[in-house]
């Protein structure tokens, strides 16, 4: 698992510029560097144990990673396996996710949703145990 820490990023082009377009944003709140709590780090964590399991089943067959539906933009996020992987370990870490860039040009036929990825680990599952 590749975790890249914040002082490894490269600088930000626009640290001491007064027209800088993220100004715009205003300052963090307070709560997005919160501690998370017994209950998110453990779904967070049995998140990451599912992802491996996903990424294992699904990139021999050719998939990318996992698609999200943002509620705040109503467009689709495409997280090739490493970046999401690398979102929620930066989660779990700091409690609070990193902008990143969004994937260019994504072939949405190379990603899927989460749910597809759990029942499609079910029915191997499933598969495995009616073999055994």
């Amino acid at each position: 698992m590749r975790f890249v820490p914040h002082d490894a990023l490269p600088p930000d082009p626009f640290a001491s510029d007064p027209e800088d377009p993220a100004r715009a944003l205003g300052e963090p709140a307070d709560d997005d560097d919160r501690a998370l709590d017994e209950d998110e780090r453990a779904e967070l964590l049995a998140d990451l144990a599912d992802l491996a399991v996903y990424q294992a089943l699904l990139e021999q067959r050719g998939l990318r990673g996992i698609v999200v539906d943002c509620a705040d933009c109503a467009e689709p996020h495409y997280h090739d396996w490493e970046l999401l992987r690398s979102s929620l370990t930066q989660l779990l870490a700091d409690g609070h996710m990193r902008p990143h860039e969004p994937a260019y040009n994504p072939d949405p036929n190379h990603y899927v949703t989460w749910e597809y990825c759990r029942g499609y680990s079910d029915a191997a599952g499933a598969t495995e145990a009616t073999e055994a």
